[in-house]
């Protein structure tokens, strides 16, 4: 989702042999390595935890089309580990982050828990591709109940199929990124005030998610504008496609004003692309028009026409504004998927609450949890597990003094035009939580 960058050879070397050493034999909390640097000296009132190094390990993406994605989120656990370490959570513990690469495929998905489940890791993070959530979610909770005392907790940063926290919830999942459909009611309520918008195209990737878009896309609009038509409806291969031109042909002879595509990674940036070499002039509505790779493809072309619905930005100022120069100029990469920075707050606070990193103690601990963020106070509901949280529209615009950050050195960025509050954003639940 932003211009891919050249990640050297080395970089992914340095990830495999990380996933590889996957620290054997360990609890879910243990002492530093005989051996290992020395830590930094507790803070004059450390948490009652400290001491105790919390291991996680994201399971995702770090090679094919949509790698670069994965490999730029783990930099950001990687950061926001050491941030969020020691007296960076209440509870004074460490917390290490490792990767193993998926290759978006649910089947090596479970070859990496059970690799990870097998050298002690009981904190699993994913996010990409709602068909991995939903067979690591189930894969946990099996896993969980056969296995009292080795529990493991599932930390959901990006995967929004509504029906992991609706028909398919489990205790031990999380979801931090808000679900399609609390995207796609602060999308329709925005798209319902732009008169000018009346004929409608979606577009999506050929997996649950790309269906759960279309579904609340349609059912979204029908309720709040009636009078649009949605004038075509196509999903395509997840991460195969490499010319979306057909694609942008039908758009155009639908007479469509306005595109709604959850597309992510190299099935956005290269929609875009084509969009733009087709001369499609029309609105396209995204989720992730910030991530990796999609930044470069929009270019200037995409000024004032295209749309991201989202809980963050790129401009939230404060703090987080810190975070992503020192993430930039760390990195040469953009910070985006604030979701980990939720993951370290709220598990932070809960083993804090439960004075515990027993996974069992902690879960408990989570429900329910409400922390201060880099947006004001979210809170994981406990009826599903879902994390409460505004949203903001923003469009692509040229980058200004008011809103400066400029992705892949585009010169361009999103500016944030409405916001809207939790009490907009939240949805229902048809969740029946199966508790230990």
């Amino acid at each position: 989702m932003h211009s891919s960058p050249r990640f050297p050879r080395r970089h992914f070397a340095l990830l495999a042999v990380a996933s590889a050493v996957l620290f054997s034999g360990v609890s879910f909390a243990q002492a530093p390595a005989k051996g290992a640097a020395p830590a930094k000296a507790a803070p004059a009132k450390a948490g009652p935890l400290a001491g105790q190094v919390v291991k996680m390990v994201r399971i995702d993406a770090q090679t094919g089309l949509l790698g670069p994605v994965g490999v730029s989120q783990l930099k950001g656990y990687q950061f926001f580990a050491e941030k969020f370490s020691g007296a960076g959570n209440p509870a004074g513990v460490t917390f290490e982050v490792t990767g193993m690469d998926n290759k978006l495929s649910p089947a090596e998905s479970l070859n990496a828990l059970k690799a990870a489940i097998d050298q002690g890791v009981r904190y699993i993070i994913q996010g990409n591709g709602s068909s991995v959530a939903l067979a690591l979610s189930d894969a946990i909770s099996k896993h969980n109940e056969r296995n009292p005392g080795k529990e493991v907790i599932y930390l959901n940063d990006s995967a929004v199929d509504p029906d992991l926290t609706n028909s398919k919830c489990s205790y031990w999942h999380f979801r931090f990124d808000a679900d399609t459909s609390m995207k796609m009611e602060a999308m329709s309520s925005f798209i319902g005030e732009q008169k000018d918008i009346k004929k409608v195209y979606i577009l999506g990737q050929n997996y649950s998610h790309g269906v759960q878009v279309a579904k609340y896309a349609k059912e979204t609009l029908a309720r709040k504008r009636p009078d649009i038509q949605i004038v075509g409806e196509d999903l395509h291969p997840l991460a195969q496609t490499r010319d979306f031109a057909p694609y942008i042909a039908k758009i155009k002879a639908a007479g469509a004003d306005t595109v709604i595509t959850g597309n992510w990674g190299s099935d956005l940036s290269l929609l875009v692309k084509a969009a733009n070499e087709g001369g499609y002039n029309g609105k396209f509505f995204t989720y992730y028009a910030g991530v990796t790779g999609t930044p470069t493809a929009l270019g200037s072309n995409g000024a004032g026409r295209v749309y991201q619905i989202a809980y963050n930005h790129y401009n939230m100022g404060g703090q987080m504004d810190k975070w992503m120069s020192e993430f930039k100029t760390k990195y040469k990469d953009d910070f985006y998927t604030g979701s980990t920075i939720r993951i370290f707050e709220t598990l932070g606070a809960a083993m804090a609450k439960a004075n515990s990193t027993d996974p069992v103690k902690v879960a408990a601990a989570l429900e329910g949890i409400r922390v201060k963020s880099f947006n004001g106070e979210v809170e994981i509901r406990k009826a599903d597990h879902q994390l409460q949280q505004p949203l903001y529209m923003s469009v692509w615009e040229k980058a200004s003094a008011k809103y400066p950050y400029s992705p892949e050195n585009t010169g361009m960025t999103l500016v944030p035009l409405k916001e809207y509050p939790n009490y907009i954003s939240s949805t229902p639940t048809s969740c029946q939580m199966k508790r230990p």
